[in-house]
Order: C-alpha cells, then structure tokens, then sequence
C-alpha cells in the first residue's frame, strides 16, 4: 500500500476515533472499530473520497458492535472500562457523562444516525446508505434520538435556579466544604440512599442539615465523577464514572434551597430514571 494512502488514513484517524468512542462508549472497542477500517482500506480499491468511506466504514462496524451488544446477555459484555479506565474516564469527561448513559440507552440505528448527523454534522442523504435506511427515515431515527437526549422538563420546574443550586451543591461535595454545604441545605432536610450506595452499616436515612452535611463530605470522591443532568424531569446529578450509570441523586430545590435528596443506586430502581443531557 503506498505510503501516501497511509499518511492520509493517519490524518483521519482522530476524527475517526472521536466518531467511534461517541457510538460505542468504549475507548478500547472505539480503537479496535478504527483499527478494522484501516485493516478494510488494505483491501480496497478505486475509492474516491477517503473520508466519506472511512467514515462509512468506520460507522457499519459501529452499527455491527451496538447490535451483538444489544443481543448479548448483560454478564457476558466485556468490561472495557476495567481494561483501560484512564481511557474510558478521559472519553466521560471529553464527552459527557449523562450524554453517554442516555446514548446508551438508544437503539442502535437511532445512536448510529444521532451521532453522525447531530455531532459530527453528516447530512441524512449520507447517513442514510449507512444504516440502510431512506434519508426521510433516517431524520426520524435521529430525531427520536434527540427527543432522548434533551428529555422532556418536569410541569412547572424551573430549572435554571435549580441548577445553580445543583452545582453548588456539587462544588462543596466535591472539595468536602462543610460550611458552604450548611448553607446550601434547609435545615430539615432528609437524604434517603440505597443500600447499594452506602457502605455496610452506615444509615439509610439522614435527617438535619448538619448530618446530611456531614453525610455529604464522605463522599467527595464519588462527587468528583458526578454530574448534572435531568433526572426524572429536573436537575439532579448522574454518577457514571466510565460513562456507565452507577448511581443518581435525585434533588429536590425548595426556595434556593436542597431541600431532600435522594441516593439511587440500585440497578432495579436505576433502570427506571429518566435521564437526559442539561441544556
């Protein structure tokens, strides 16, 4: 293979790769997606636009990869996060986390035309051929995908003086202020938390501001990996390290206040939260 074909396929590959971690979630099965188009190039011949093909390719294999996932029983899904959590931890950042749970949660096709026409701004009449689907179909698939994604608010919530609440609430978590938390909690305020989420012994109910304060603070490292989103229609947070879903806190905001919040962690009870990406 000429050298030139090889430097141009080089020039590709970070566009390639940021289009295959957003599909997949996975950096270790986004490289491996990469690797397969460059393998596929060997063999392939009279190509006229390189990007529009790699780009093709490179979104079939994704497409095969999100359809063997959907089919294969949960405990049988490699864990790419274990094998190479620096990666994975580096994509939610890049990414989002909430933006990679709720893509997760699409259809194949939907994540597929999502992805390529929303992020990586690929028109429908390309996408299209790629998911063997008319352009119109297509849109649709897509447009399903963003009604996800964005989520439906709760009637009445007014979510931009909830999330500064929110990330307030989130910034004195994470740096283990005690003092600013005490300000931001009412004074009768109850945390509830899955069993899942505490450590053996610890109380699943606390109640007062100064115990949930001090609550809080254990778990600043946790609060590092958290993130805002739209939980069940309003602002809370999303914890999902490696993009995902561990556990959220669902909040409840009364008079610029955290009024109660509650801790889901348990995989039952998680997979019935709406989650979706804050504006």
């Amino acid at each position: 293979m000429p050298e030139t074909l090889a430097a141009r396929f080089e020039a590709e590959r970070p566009r390639l790769r940021a289009l295959a971690r957003r599909m997949l979630g996975s950096a270790a099965e986004a490289d491996d997606a990469v690797q397969e188009s460059w393998l596929r190039l060997a063999s392939a011949s009279g190509i006229d636009n390189l990007a529009a093909w790699l780009t093709t390719v490179v979104s079939r294999i994704c497409l095969d990869v999100l359809r063997a996932r959907r089919e294969t029983p949960f405990e049988q899904v490699p864990d790419h996060g274990v094998a190479g959590p620096e990666e994975d931890l580096a994509l939610a950042d890049e990414v989002g986390r909430a933006l990679l749970v709720v893509l997760a949660t699409l259809a194949p096709a939907e994540r597929v035309a999502f992805v390529l026409h929303d992020l990586f701004s690929v028109p429908f009449d390309a996408v299209g051929p790629i998911l063997d689907r008319t352009p119109a179909t297509t849109k649709k698939l897509a447009s399903r995908a963003r009604l996800r994604v964005r989520g439906t608010p709760a009637a009445g919530s007014d979510l931009g003086a909830h999330r500064k609440v929110v990330e307030a609430f989130l910034a004195a978590a994470r740096g283990g202020d005690l003092t600013t938390l005490l300000e931001l909690l009412a004074p009768d305020i109850v945390r509830h938390a899955d069993a899942a989420a505490l450590p053996p012994g610890t109380a699943a109910v606390l109640r007062g501001a100064d115990a949930v304060a001090r609550g809080t603070t254990a778990f600043a490292d946790r609060a590092r990996l958290a993130e805002p989103a739209l939980v069940d229609g309003t602002v809370g947070l999303v914890l999902a390290p490696y993009g995902r879903l561990t556990g959220v806190l669902k909040v409840t905001v009364t008079v610029g206040r955290v009024a109660a919040y509650e801790v889901i962690a348990d995989p039952a009870r998680l997979g019935k939260v709406e989650i979706a990406v804050l504006a």
